[in-house]
């Protein structure tokens, strides 16, 4: 009868130690992002934004597995930082642009060492990282 159970116990639960993983590696990043006036999430949508400048709110919450309820309060306190703009498509006023400002762009210079200041609070080796980001893409990879 104990054996029905089992799946039930708190260690035996792969959804565990990656939400608990995930609340300490965010709680790590905090006094980094704080400096920059970031919380963690406003965090990964610069990084989206650096990265191409200009997105679609719709395919912003696909590259970051957030939806519209979660972006538009992020995106309009962006925004009011003058980090982004958001604008209506041309030729859809369905769709909503966001884009990166100069001063988002200024932004990234500083936010350029968190990466390094935060490899030094992970206790993995290079190839560990590297199996781990796999594995964890993997995992988002069959979810969807």
């Amino acid at each position: 009868m104990e054996d029905r159970y089992e799946g039930l116990k708190l260690g035996n639960q792969l959804c565990f130690p990656l939400y608990a993983c995930s609340r300490e590696i965010v709680k790590k990043y905090k006094p980094f992002l704080d400096e920059l006036d970031l919380t963690y999430t406003q965090y990964i949508t610069m990084m989206v934004l650096w990265e191409r400048g200009q997105i679609n709110v719709k395919e912003l919450g696909e590259c970051l597995y957030l939806d519209s309820g979660t972006l538009t309060p992020l995106l309009k306190k962006l925004e009011m930082k003058g980090w982004v703009t958001r604008q209506r498509a041309k030729d859809d006023e369905r769709v909503l642009i966001v884009t990166l400002t100069g001063e988002g762009r200024k932004l990234r210079e500083r936010a350029a060492e968190v990466p390094a200041k935060m490899s030094c609070c992970v206790k993995l080796s290079p190839e560990e990282t590297q199996t781990l980001y796999s594995l964890l893409y993997k995992l988002l990879g069959d979810c969807c």
